[in-house]
């Protein structure tokens, strides 16, 4: 009796081919992205979700929007707050940061001016490099945005751990963001 050795089945091919491409695909898939009602052009490194929620800083309540999504190991977002006195757009803004500080019990180890394309000139517009814990006391680290365009008032991000992603990804990330 003649044995034949066994044929590699279609479904062996076919689980290859998905390692491999799951091996070789980016952990970053850059997208522009106009969140609504944000008047904001930006790239993500994934597909954001919305999310609203109520803010308070200092004595105002406001309405927030929040585009976010995960990605090499970080959390990247865009939150949008709309004012309605010119007049509360500087301290709101120190405000939104000093909070993002609070929240995170973060020092700051780095501070610059941040000005991305049809901002508003503001005193309190900045990006920060931060450290601190999760309320469950893991380390996390922060790059930051705070910024202006009329009387709104925007919060860029990137969260993650002690091994969130650095380099080209948070100047892409920064980089891209305009307000036309």
């Amino acid at each position: 009796m003649h044995m034949r050795a066994p044929r590699p089945g279609v479904g062996g091919a076919a689980a290859a081919l998905a390692l491999c491409l799951a091996a070789c695909s980016p952990v970053f898939d850059w997208r522009e992205s106009r969140p609504e009602g944000s008047d904001a052009a930006l790239m993500f490194p994934c597909r954001p979700e919305r999310h609203q929620r109520t803010v308070r800083l200092g004595a105002a309540t406001l309405p927030m929007r929040l585009d976010a999504c995960t990605a090499g190991g970080a959390v990247f977002s865009l939150s949008v707050l709309d004012v309605a006195d010119p007049a509360q757009v500087t301290p709101l803004l120190a405000a939104l940061r000093e909070q993002e500080i609070a929240n995170l019990s973060a020092t700051v180890a780095e501070q610059r001016g941040f000005a991305p394309a049809g901002a508003t000139p503001n005193p309190e517009s900045a990006r920060l490099r931060m450290a601190g814990k999760r309320p469950d006391g893991r380390p996390v680290v922060a790059d930051a945005a705070f910024f202006v365009k009329g009387l709104r008032l925007y919060q860029a991000t990137i969260l993650g751990s002690d091994k969130a992603p650095g380099g080209e990804a948070v100047d892409t990330f920064f980089g891209a963001i305009r307000l036309p």
